[in-house]
């Protein structure tokens, strides 16, 4: 960037030289305007003709650089040395301002690459030792002191603390940690000191796993992008074709002259100039980039341009239940008790026959029953696989499980829907059931009408839970289409329905997920969009997208980030090949010279640069 600053300043003052005694000095010391022009030329175009030797010599014959140099030095050679040192100039200038943008759009991806840590600070039969977050295993204890980034995922053992994990997840509120609550690495420890057990080696951890996905995002180029490399590709050797036949048709078809080939070359040297493509192919790519920056400040990680451009077609999204549209925290809805028992009654039994499971459900069962469990008064248990269990209470027989234990043992019972069920009876008797789902997160419902908002035709849920529950979750928060009761296999053959269904109308489908089992249906969605802090890290690495802070709503901040995105890029293709066409023709019949032409190749590219910057901008 100096060096550029340096050469354009050196070059406006000799050009200003150059012209001034043009105009001052006596016609017969024109050799010194000459050389002054020749000073000029060289100092700002000779990095330009170095850089396109190379090319060539490379084998890359027909780059920008070929074209502006050989326009350059044909104005040059046809005695316009004004316009020769406007073509270099501006070149520079449009390189320089080009360096200047993807420096910008690195600088937006470059705040995620430094939450890499430097050291941890490893605890070894109580001292403490500046270690390589590499040599640390899991298991090991490691100090985060006030004001450092955690090195490793963990679990805190000691202290609370706020930690700042905006680099992460885009959020600006600080969030608050205490002993037993996981932390990410990445994130910085605000307060005070913190004692972390790591749970993963540091090459697993998310600060890893987020350069990674970074690192390779340039990578997978969207359809535009390749298409505006196959396109210049070719368009640039049809151009210099053109340029000649401008320079040598017309004057053989109206009669040879000195003068008129002198015309007919300098408008194909003008020709050459305005028909340069850096303005596609700087802006667009540009503008991709821009769109994974911005998006990598709000906590989405988006693996390419290619997944852009896929979401902003997508007008299906479909979603796992568990861990994404809820909690994947049970808790007991409804207690429905039979006449002659109250619904304390009911859950007193099933807490008390649930008394020593470990399943979530019994859980639930137990955290709901407010009073004590009295020991004294459970006597024998008998859990019956597939079905529940058979518990001695207080000398009577309790039985809690679903309704194929009520048919074993002949108990009447009035069926119950809405969720998991546990039916309660006593003695034979049947005391009640109780409804446990699955609690939705906060803001799903939201989301649903916010993607719909956004564009989004339809919605809908894969789960392998129960019809009922399935049912629930998708009438309460808006979801169209509910597939329950689906096994990993049964997704996969579902998702290619609605991927087959998208492709008929030329859109795109996105599935939202967090386990293991969505894996598969992650990797063969168009766009697939994972969970990233608590999702699983297969669910990770098959994933498209993944969203940092494992909040759905940011969802639609990416669809439309895509969206603006896309649009970016469609203005900067349409804009500059109207005003490159517009400005050949006019060069092409004589109308506009190489000023024109300078404006038609630098001047729109920067127009498209700065109107590429706008992917850049959060809102």
């Amino acid at each position: 960037m100096k060096k550029n600053i340096i050469a354009l300043s050196a070059t406006v003052a000799l050009f200003a030289a150059a012209f001034s005694c043009e105009r001052l000095l006596p016609e017969s010391l024109w050799y010194i305007s000459l050389a002054l022009y020749l000073a000029a030329f060289i100092v700002c175009g000779l990095p330009i003709l170095i850089k396109a030797v190379r090319g060539v010599i490379r084998g890359n014959v027909f780059s920008e650089d070929t074209l502006m140099i050989t326009a350059a030095i044909g104005a040059f050679c046809v005695g316009q040395y004004p316009e020769a040192v406007f073509v270099v100039f501006f070149s520079r200038l449009g390189s320089m301002f080009e360096e200047y943008a993807a420096g910008r759009s690195r600088d937006s991806i470059s705040s995620v690459m430094n939450i890499v840590p430097e050291y941890a600070t490893l605890i070894t039969d109580g001292t403490t030792e500046r270690v390589d977050p590499e040599d640390v295993e899991p298991g090991s204890l490691i100090s985060v002191a006030p004001g450092e980034r955690v090195p490793i995922d963990g679990i805190v053992v000691r202290g609370s603390s706020f930690v700042d994990t905006a680099a992460l997840t885009g959020e600006s509120v600080p969030r608050e940690v205490n002993e037993g609550d996981g932390i990410l690495s990445g994130c910085i420890n605000q307060n005070s000191a913190l004692t972390i057990r790591t749970t993963k080696a540091f090459e697993d951890s998310t600060v890893s796993q987020i350069l990674e996905l970074v690192e390779s995002s340039a990578a997978k180029k969207s359809r535009s992008e390749r298409f505006i490399t196959k396109f210049a590709k070719y368009y640039t050797p049809i151009v210099m074709a053109l340029a000649a036949a401008v320079a040598v048709i017309p004057p053989l078809i109206m009669g040879p002259t000195k003068q008129l080939f002198g015309d007919y070359i300098y408008r194909a040297l003008s020709f050459l100039v305005v028909s340069c493509p850096c303005a596609l192919v700087i802006s667009v790519p540009l503008s991709f980039f821009g769109g994974i920056g911005g998006a990598a400040k709000r906590g989405i990680l988006i693996k390419g341009g290619v997944y852009l451009e896929a979401l902003n077609r997508a007008k299906t999204v479909v979603f796992d239940k568990t861990g994404t549209l809820t909690k994947g925290v049970f808790r007991v809805h409804t207690v429905d008790p039979a006449p002659g028992f109250g619904a304390d009654d009911v859950l007193k039994l099933a807490a008390l026959a649930e008394n020593s499971s470990t399943h979530p459900i019994a859980q639930s069962i137990r955290s709901a029953y407010e009073g004590e469990i009295n020991g004294p008064l459970i006597g024998s248990q008998e859990e019956i696989p597939g079905k529940g269990v058979k518990t001695q209470v207080g000398g009577k027989t309790v039985l809690a499980g679903n309704a194929g234990l009520m048919e074993a043992e002949g108990i009447s019972f009035e069926p119950a829907d809405g969720g998991t069920v546990v039916y309660v009876a006593e003695d034979g008797v049947f005391a009640g059931s109780i409804v446990i789902s699955d609690e939705v997160k906060e803001g799903s419902a939201e989301l649903i009408s916010r993607l719909k908002a956004a564009g989004v035709a339809g919605t809908a849920m894969l789960t392998g839970d129960s019809a009922p529950a399935a049912d629930r979750v998708a009438q309460e928060i808006g979801i169209d289409t509910v597939c329950s009761g689906l096994l990993p296999d049964g997704k996969v053959k579902k998702m290619q329905e609605f991927i087959d269904a998208a492709r008929a109308d030329g859109s795109a489908v996105c599935y939202v997920g967090d386990g293991i089992n969505d894996a598969p249906v992650l990797a063969l969605s168009d766009v697939g969009i994972a969970m990233g802090a608590m999702g699983s890290d297969a669910a990770v690495e098959a994933a498209d997208i993944v969203i940092m802070n494992d909040d759905p709503g940011k969802i639609v901040d990416a669809k439309k980030i895509a969206r603006k995105t896309m649009s970016i890029a469609r203005e900067n293709i349409i804009f500059s090949i109207a005003a490159k066409m517009t400005i050949l023709i006019l060069c092409a019949v004589g109308i506009a010279g190489m000023k024109w032409a300078v404006f038609g190749d630098t001047g729109v590219m920067v127009l498209c640069v700065l109107n590429a910057f706008r992917a850049l901008r959060e809102k």
